[in-house]
């Protein structure tokens, strides 16, 4: 790291408790948020998180603290964390104290930076509102998303949050004229490897970034690899005036991880043992996330949501940031009903008239309606059967079981498990089939004719390939 330390500042570590380190400086002592290093080839990081007394600093080790010992010389570096910035770290991948992961040499052409940074001020903020197209049906039609906005990806473990965050990376990455910086925040190594992997393949790398601070690094990394990313992003937004498409996986994760760090501080717990501080962190962290004159943060982060319940802190909270809400149901997933999105709980603050357009509102409303009256149905389905509805409410559950299947779409991420060619569907062609099925057009479908197909039209060649199948089993039923 290119920070020169303060050689003339040395202190002694007094006590150890596993990543916390209680640090005595005789001469000067070192402001809250510096970085110090110590060990054997300095490669022990420790950022300051309180000043005890006039002498003793406590602080949080951002790396493993194996070797270290009572009396071990302290160097203060004189300054924050930083990470590097530029053009040069395109492509590349890195940790959060900004060394290569992808076993290549170290970028050239880079500054480093300060990772801690205020938001932009009011009067530098843009306040136009532009729809950021995913290609993914039912986020288009029903939840379309904010260019310069922040969605959340919000379900609990399993339903699907990084097959969905990744297929829009496939999806935007490729038609997105930014820079994209991807930041993994405490998830599996395996998923940043398959990533680096797909996005080289995909051709798209030369304007990517990647971070990760994995779930096997100590808590106070995990806790400051979204702000490393961030300061990044400010730095493509700001001096090269180019819009940044900002991937982060998970936010939970970024919040526990200062659950820790806060009970390794002695903090008292808040609800569910959450730290105190947790809005104002997650704060710190988001409204960094901003559009400016100069270029725009599209922010696109997975939520995990602890035991599917929507009513914890960490979810509350980060609903709170956020321009557009995806919640992803365990029940559809069950289903089969991919992307497991539940339009109904789903939201986003562009779907209204004068931003999406009159037709576009009125069809999102009607399909909201018709998937609502066919939940309100269902109970009295499953009591007393569908012979029981009036012939009005059949059409309604008709209607509502071919929007679900419509709704559904083939990934490109997922190609090699499904066995099923990944589709893109623009706006256009996702309303114009939704509209189709509202008039019952097509009615005299099978329901599996729109399950996992892309625009409507093809609902037509699987009816006739499921129509031509069916009357050869027949006859080969016959004929035996």
């Amino acid at each position: 790291m290119e920070s020169a330390a303060r050689s003339d500042n040395i202190g002694n570590v007094v006590a150890i408790r596993g990543s916390v380190v209680d640090i005595v400086f005789k001469q000067h002592l070192p402001p809250i948020r510096s970085l110090l290093r110590t060990g054997t080839d300095d490669q022990i990081y420790i950022e300051v998180f309180s000043q005890l007394d006039a002498q003793r600093v406590r602080g949080i080790a951002l790396t493993p603290t194996q070797g270290l010992a009572r009396g071990t010389l302290v160097k203060d570096t004189g300054g924050p964390l930083q990470t590097p910035v530029g053009n040069g770290i395109l492509s590349r991948m890195f940790d959060v104290f900004g060394n290569t992961m992808d076993k290549q040499a170290a970028p050239k052409d880079v500054q480093w930076r300060s990772v801690h940074s205020e938001p932009p001020s009011l009067e530098k903020r843009s306040t136009k509102t532009q729809v950021f197209e995913t290609g993914i049906k039912v986020i288009d039609v029903l939840m379309p998303l904010e260019r310069g906005g922040k969605a959340g990806l919000f379900g609990g473990a399993g339903v699907g949050k990084t097959v969905l965050l990744t297929e829009m990376i496939h999806n935007m990455v490729g038609q997105h004229a930014g820079v994209s910086i991807f930041c993994g925040i405490g998830e599996r190594c395996r998923e940043g490897e398959e990533l680096y992997r797909d996005m080289k393949a995909a051709g798209v790398l030369d304007n990517m970034v990647m971070m990760f601070g994995q779930m096997n690094e100590p808590p106070g990394a995990r806790f400051r690899v979204g702000h490393a990313a961030l300061t990044m992003a400010e730095y493509f937004r700001d001096d090269e005036h180019r819009d940044v498409l900002l991937l982060i996986d998970n936010v939970f994760r970024f919040i526990q991880a200062g659950m820790e760090v806060s009970g390794l501080m002695g903090q008292m717990p808040a609800r569910l043992g959450y730290q105190p501080t947790m809005g104002t962190e997650l704060s710190q962290l988001e409204e960094r996330i901003a559009n400016t004159g100069s270029g725009a943060i599209t922010s696109i982060q997975a939520v995990y949501v602890p035991a599917d319940d929507f009513t914890d802190p960490a979810a509350v909270h980060t609903f709170s940031h956020l321009s557009a809400s995806i919640v992803l149901s365990r029940q559809r997933a069950s289903e089969g009903l991919y992307p497991a999105i539940d339009p109904l709980q789903s939201s986003s603050k562009m779907a209204t008239p004068s931003v999406i357009g009159q037709r576009h509102y009125d069809l999102a409303q009607d399909i909201r309606r018709t998937l609502a009256q066919y939940a309100e149905l269902k109970d009295i389905i499953a009591m007393l059967g569908m012979e029981q509805l009036s012939p009005e409410d059949h059409k309604v559950v008709g209607r509502a079981r071919r929007l679900e299947r419509f709704l559904t779409q083939p990934f490109f991420t997922t190609e090699q498990f499904t066995g099923m060619a990944g589709k893109l569907v623009s706006l256009d062609d996702a309303l114009d089939g939704c509209e189709r099925i509202l008039k019952d057009e097509f009615e005299a479908y099978s329901e599996n004719a729109l399950y996992m197909i892309g625009a409507v039209d093809e609902a037509h060649d699987k009816n006739k390939a499921a129509a031509v199948k069916e009357s050869q089993d027949g006859n080969s039923l016959h004929d035996a």
